[in-house]
C-alpha cells in the first residue's frame, strides 16, 4: 500500500519533471507510474477487478491431463481433444489423443484476458474421422476465484447439460493470472508511440489522402472473352483444358475452364476499374489445367488499352506469345460510374435538384435507357463503437472498407480509438438489385497486412431508406457476432423495370474470392443438407404412394376423384397456374400470420459447428487430422462439397422462392407465371416452340458473340440458399 508521503513525492517528482522537455521525460514518467502501479497491484486478490483498460490481463494456462473422461466410442474408449473458448470465440484447441480415457496434454496456451469477469469456457470433445465429433462434456473456469501472479492447480468436472447427474471425469489445469505489463512490451509501446508523433502523423494522413484518392477510378473496361483458336495441345490425348486469366493492376478474373478442346468457347463478360486516366495494360495469360500437379503455361498476351477508343467496342485477335494460337475477345472503354466519397456536408440526396435529377433518371419512363445503370445507392458511414482492441496498448487504429460487388472504396484511417468517427458518403452505382452491400472493419497495421475487427453484409432490398442503424459486426463468416457495432445510413433508388430485366441475366462475379478448401465441417453440413432436399422428395413419394395403398381412405379417395378431374381437364396452361396458386397461397399465409413454419434451427447449429473450425489455425490444427489423410484426393474431395452445395443450394432456392424470402423475387415469379399461363391458355403449343426453336436457331446468326444464358438459372442465382439467409440479414416484407 503507498503512503500519503511517498504520494506527494512522487507528485514533486512529476511537476519537476513537468518543466523539461524531450522525449526522454516522458520515457522517464511512464516507467516510473508503471512501477508505482505493478506495486499496487503485486498481491492483491481478484476480487475487486479494475474495470479499466480491455486486454489488461494475461492467463497462462497449462492443460495438464484428462481423468475418468467418458467412453464415445464403440470400443469403449475415446479420442479427445479440449477447446477454451472466451467471449464465444475459439482462444485454443489442443492435439488429439487417441483411445485414451485419461489422456496427457501437457500443453501451454498463452490467452490475452479482455474482462476478467468473463469465464473461460473449456469444452471436451471425442474426434470422430470423416463425422461431427462427439461432445464429451463441459466446465467454466472462474477467473475472479484465481489470485494475481500465482500459479493455481485447478480440477474441473465435466458436465453435461442435457444429462446434469452423469460422471463424464475431470480436467486438470495449472492457471496463473497477470498483469500484462511488461518491460519489453513497454519499451516496444514507446517507440511505437514516439514513431506516431507530430511530424510522422502529418505524413501518414497525407499519405491516407492520397490513398482515398486514387482509389476512385476513372473509367470502366468491359471485357468479353468469346473464343480460343488453335491453342497449343499439353495433354498426352493432344488436347488441352484450357482457362484463362487475366490482370489489370491488383484486378484479377480468371475464366471457367472448357475441358478437351484446342478451340474453346468462353463467352463470359466481365469489367475491371481503370484508374489511370493514360490507360492500362491488360496482361493475359492461358494455362491448361491439370489435375494432382501444376497447370501447364500455354501462352500469354498484352492489351495496351491507351491505343483503344474510348466509347467503343473493339473487336481484338490476340496470338499468344510463347506459345501458339490466339484469344478473340471484345474490349470496351466507357466513362465512370458515379462513385463518389464525400464528407457528410455533401449530400447528393439532400440537395434537392440533385435528387430530383436521381429520381429521373431512374423513374419508370427511363425502364429501357442503359440497361446496365439499374440504380443509384449511397452510404453514409458515421460511426463505429466498442471495436475490438487490436493493438498492444489496448486500442486501434480503425478504417472501413465498403464494397458493393467489385467497387470498392475505403475511409481514412481514426488512430488509436475504439469509438471512431467517420463522417463520410459513398455513392454507387447499382448493376444488380440484388447485390450484398458489404462493410468491413479493419484495424491499420504499418509493417503487416490489417487486422480484421468486424463486418456487415447488407442486401440492397432489405434496406430502409434514410434510416439510421446500428448494425452489430459480425466474423469474417458471417455466422456469428463479434465485439462493436457500427453506424449506417443507407439510402437505395433503383428501377424496378430495369432490375426485374437484370435479374434474368448472368450474375456478375466478384473478382476477390477465396479459393474452395477442404473443409470436415463444410462437407458435413453440405451432405447434410443435401439430404434434406432428397428426404422431402422421399416423403413426397411416399405420401403419393400411401394413396396408392389406401392406408387412408378418405385421403385415398380424395386424392383419386382429383386425379381424374385433373387428367381429364388437363391443359398445360395448368402447370403455371398451379404454381401461381402455391405461390398465393405461402402469401396469405404470411399476410394473415397463419404461417406456422420453424425458423432453420439446423442450419445455424451447422454454421456454429463450422465457425468452430474454421476459428482454428489451419496449418496448426489439421496437420494430424481429416486435412492431412485426405491430402491425395484433396481435389476430387472439394469437387463433391462443391457438387453437394450446388445441388442443396438449387433446392434450397426453389423454396424460398415459394416462401416468399425474398419478395421482390416472388412477385416477380407471379408476374412471370401469370404471363405463362396466358400465353400457354391463349397459344397453341406448337407455335411457342416454333418461336423458340427458330430463335435458338438464328441467334448465332443475328449475334454472333452473344453470351448464352439460362434465364431460370440466373432467376433462382438471385434467390438465397439457407446458408445465405442464416448469414445476411434477408428481412421479409412483403410492400
Amino acid at each position: 500500500m503507498t503512503s500519503p508521503n511517498s504520494t506527494m513525492r512522487s507528485n514533486t517528482v512529476f511537476s519537476s519533471l513537468l518543466c523539461s522537455s524531450g522525449p526522454g521525460v516522458y520515457l522517464l514518467l511512464f516507467f516510473f507510474f508503471f512501477s508505482l502501479q505493478r506495486t499496487n497491484l503485486v498481491g492483491t486478490s481478484n476480487a475487486d477487478f479494475p474495470s479499466g483498460d480491455p486486454g489488461m490481463y494475461q492467463l497462462d494456462v497449462t492443460l495438464r491431463r484428462g481423468q475418468n473422461l467418458a467412453a464415445r466410442d464403440r470400443g469403449g474408449t475415446s479420442d479427445p481433444y479440449v477447446k477454451f473458448k472466451l467471449g464465444g470465440k475459439e482462444v485454443f484447441r489442443s492435439k488429439t489423443i487417441h483411445k485414451n480415457l485419461n489422456p496427457v496434454w501437457e500443453e501451454k496456451a498463452c490467452i490475452l484476458i479482455d474482462n476478467p469477469r468473463e469465464p473461460l469456457y473449456i469444452k471436451v470433445f471425442d474426434y470422430d474421422f470423416g463425422l461431427q465429433d462427439d461432445f464429451i462434456g463441459s466446465a467454466f473456469l472462474d477467473l475472479t476465484s484465481l489470485e494475481l501472479n500465482r500459479q493455481t492447480d485447478v480440477t474441473l468436472s465435466l458436465k453435461d447439460p442435457r444429462y446434469p447427474d452423469h460422471d463424464l471425469g475431470s480436467i486438470l489445469l495449472s492457471v496463473l493470472l497477470a498483469p500484462r505489463e511488461e518491460q519489453r512490451e513497454v519499451t516496444m509501446l514507446m517507440r511505437k508511440s514516439w514513431k506516431r508523433s507530430s511530424k510522422f502523423q502529418t505524413q501518414s494522413l497525407r499519405l491516407s489522402d492520397l490513398h482515398r484518392k486514387s482509389q476512385l477510378w476513372r473509367g470502366i473496361v468491359s471485357v468479353t472473352l468469346i473464343e480460343g483458336r488453335e491453342l497449343k495441345a499439353m495433354d498426352a490425348n493432344g488436347l488441352s483444358d484450357p482457362y484463362v486469366k487475366f490482370r489489370l493492376g491488383h484486378q484479377k478474373y480468371k475464366s471457367k475452364i472448357v475441358p478437351k478442346t484446342l478451340n474453346p468457347q468462353w463467352r463470359e463478360q466481365f469489367d475491371f476499374h481503370l484508374y489511370e486516366e493514360r490507360g492500362g495494360i491488360i496482361d493475359i495469360t492461358v494455362w491448361d489445367k491439370d489435375v494432382g500437379k501444376k497447370d501447364d503455361f500455354i501462352g500469354r498476351c498484352q492489351v495496351d488499352l491507351s491505343t483503344l477508343s474510348r466509347e467503343q467496342t473493339h473487336k481484338l485477335e490476340m496470338p499468344l506469345e510463347e506459345g501458339e494460337g490466339y484469344l478473340v475477345l471484345l474490349v470496351a472503354l466507357t466513362a465512370s460510374a458515379a462513385v463518389t466519397i464525400s464528407d457528410l456536408s455533401v449530400n447528393s440526396l439532400e440537395d434537392q435538384k440533385e435528387r430530383e435529377e436521381i429520381l429521373k433518371r431512374y423513374s419508370p419512363m427511363m425502364m429501357f435507357h442503359d440497361m446496365k445503370d439499374v440504380g443509384f445507392l449511397q452510404v453514409k458511414v458515421i460511426r463505429a463503437e466498442a471495436l475490438m482492441a487490436a493493438d498492444v496498448t489496448g486500442k486501434s487504429d480503425p478504417f472501413c472498407v465498403v464494397e458493393l460487388n467489385n467497387d470498392r472504396l475505403l475511409t481514412h484511417t481514426v488512430y488509436k480509438n475504439l469509438n471512431p468517427e467517420w463522417n463520410k458518403i459513398f455513392t454507387f452505382n447499382i448493376k444488380d438489385i440484388h447485390s450484398v452491400l458489404e462493410v468491413t472493419v479493419y484495424d491499420e497495421d504499418r509493417d503487416r497486412s490489417a487486422d480484421f475487427l468486424g463486418k456487415v453484409a447488407i442486401p440492397l432490398l432489405s434496406i430502409q431508406n434514410g434510416e439510421q442503424k446500428a448494425y452489430v459486426l459480425k466474423n469474417k463468416q458471417l455466422t456469428g457476432p463479434t465485439k462493436g457495432v457500427i453506424y449506417l445510413e443507407i439510402d437505395v433508388i433503383f428501377n424496378a423495370v430495369k432490375a426485374s430485366i437484370r435479374t434474368l441475366m448472368p450474375k456478375e462475379q466478384k473478382y476477390i474470392e477465396e479459393e474452395d478448401r477442404l473443409s470436415k465441417q463444410l462437407l458435413l453440413r453440405n451432405f447434410i443438407r443435401m439430404k434434406r432436399c432428397i428426404m422431402v422428395l422421399i416423403n413426397a413419394a411416399c405420401y403419393i404412394s400411401s394413396c396408392f395403398d389406401w392406408d387412408s381412405p378418405p385421403r385415398s379417395l380424395a386424392a383419386f376423384l382429383l386425379f381424374l378431374f385433373a387428367v381429364w381437364n388437363f391443359e398445360l396452361y395448368m402447370i403455371p397456374l398451379a404454381l401461381l396458386l402455391l405461390l398465393a397461397w405461402n402469401y396469405f399465409l404470411i399476410v394473415s400470420g397463419k404461417d406456422n413454419r420453424q425458423h432453420d434451427t439446423v442450419v445455424e447449429d451447422m454454421l456454429e459447428d463450422e465457425e468452430e473450425e474454421d476459428d482454428r489455425d489451419d496449418k496448426e490444427s489439421e496437420k494430424k487430422g481429416f486435412m492431412t489423410r485426405l491430402y491425395a484426393i484433396q481435389e476430387v474431395c472439394v469437387t463433391v462439397q462443391n457438387i453437394l452445395d450446388e445441388v442443396a443450394s438449387f433446392g434450397e432456392r426453389i423454396k424460398n422462392t415459394f416462401n416468399w424470402t425474398v419478395p421482390f423475387l416472388s412477385w416477380l415469379a407471379i408476374v412471370a407465371l401469370s404471363v405463362f399461363t396466358i400465353i400457354l391458355y391463349f397459344i397453341p403449343l406448337r407455335y411457342i416452340v416454333l418461336v423458340w426453336g427458330i430463335n435458338k436457331f438464328t441467334k448465332k446468326l443475328r449475334s454472333p458473340y452473344a453470351i448464352d444464358n439460362n434465364e431460370l438459372l440466373d432467376f433462382l442465382s438471385r434467390v438465397p440458399s439457407d446458408v445465405q439467409v442464416v448469414c445476411i440479414l434477408f428481412k421479409v416484407s412483403l410492400w
